[in-house]
């Protein structure tokens, strides 16, 4: 028996904790001589936490956020403030040799599946680049073998490993994407809309290979999407973005259910029903007005302009995602309650 053991693996404990997250980009002016005459405010204080071994959907309108909050995960982007948190160690305080392990740990499937691989490498080499740098997870006598089997396991030909990216469908060029981000054998992997790109019924293979991969090896996953379907689909908990922040998270049961938060309602009331009697009978919320610019958000509720619950205490305070009466779980709204069809 050895000294020091590592500690078990407890499924449903926390594994990724976010605190407070903050990215503002500057606005400069001028050409030689630039100032800073303002900033936006991409991802303003995200705080939730991921568990060991489940699937936490990020859904919001297209510059919410979302990928800002995936790069920032990543340590593609610097944020400007706050906490990110992996397995107790600080993410975003490593650098070097401490980084570069911790990120052994977190992988990402990106959104478009034609850009994001080399046209130039082939498969194998796309696959086996993470083992380039992270010789010690596989052995390089071994390397090969290791890439074949990644194939197989995302559904491919693992003969197919001299391939390059242009022979290959969308779905099948995603797979690839996925299996790279299986190299390093991850426990968390941040899938930044990885299914957007595809025709539905390719979303569907994809959605139900993620999910069988996740039963086997115990992953946890950031699954960000604009589609309330697919992220009902996969996902345990749902978190709500809006203007860079989450205005509500809960279950999958509480959101699509008892959702509380105005703009989650409205999200829901736009997601197309197949029964033509429910349709009917369905209220649609119809929001006015544009989405803020995120470098001018309005104050208190950033969604107030837009909500028809909106009163004064709306743009004097700002509403903190907490547990509501309404229902236990996290809403940022003064007014949270359940909707009730008319």
């Amino acid at each position: 028996m050895t000294a020091t053991t590592e500690p078990a693996k407890v499924r449903g404990e926390t594994i990724l904790a976010v605190d407070q997250l903050v990215k503002h980009f500057p606005i400069s002016q001028g050409v030689l001589f630039k100032k800073t005459i303002g900033q936006v405010k991409a991802v303003d204080g995200v705080s939730f936490e991921l568990r060991r071994g489940e699937t936490l959907g990020v859904v919001g309108e297209s510059g919410c956020g979302k990928s800002t909050l995936a790069r920032l995960l990543m340590r593609l982007e610097t944020p400007t403030s706050g906490r990110v948190t992996l397995e107790g160690r600080d993410l975003l305080r490593a650098t070097g040799a401490d980084l570069r392990r911790l990120r052994r740990n977190m992988q990402m499937v990106m959104q478009d599946p034609y850009t994001s691989l080399n046209p130039r490498m082939t498969v194998g080499d796309i696959i086996g680049e993470p083992f380039e740098i992270h010789p010690e997870a596989a052995p390089k006598r071994s390397r090969r073998q290791r890439v074949q089997e990644l194939l197989d396991v995302v559904g491919l030909n693992p003969e197919h490993v001299n391939r390059y990216p242009h022979q290959f469908s969308g779905g099948q060029r995603q797979r690839i994407g996925i299996a790279r981000a299986l190299a390093l054998r991850p426990e968390i992997i941040v899938c930044d809309e990885p299914v957007s790109a595809l025709d539905v019924s390719i979303q569907a293979q994809v959605i139900n290979l993620l999910r069988e991969l996740q039963d086997e090896l115990g992953l946890s996953y950031i699954f960000i999407a604009h589609d309330l379907s697919v992220v009902r689909h996969i996902s345990d908990r749902v978190a709500v973005m809006y203007l860079g922040r989450i205005v509500e998270i809960g279950t999958e049961e509480q959101i699509y259910q008892r959702a509380t938060h105005p703009y989650t309602q409205a999200l829901l009331s736009a997601v197309p029903v197949p029964d033509p009697e429910a349709r009917d009978r369905r209220t649609i919320i119809r929001l006015t007005g544009d989405v803020p610019s995120p470098a001018e958000p309005p104050s208190g509720c950033h969604f107030r302009t837009r909500c028809w619950k909106a009163e004064e205490v709306c743009a004097t305070q700002d509403p903190q995602a907490v547990p509501r009466a309404a229902d236990p779980h996290p809403s940022a709204c003064h007014f949270a309650e359940v909707r009730t069809e008319a």
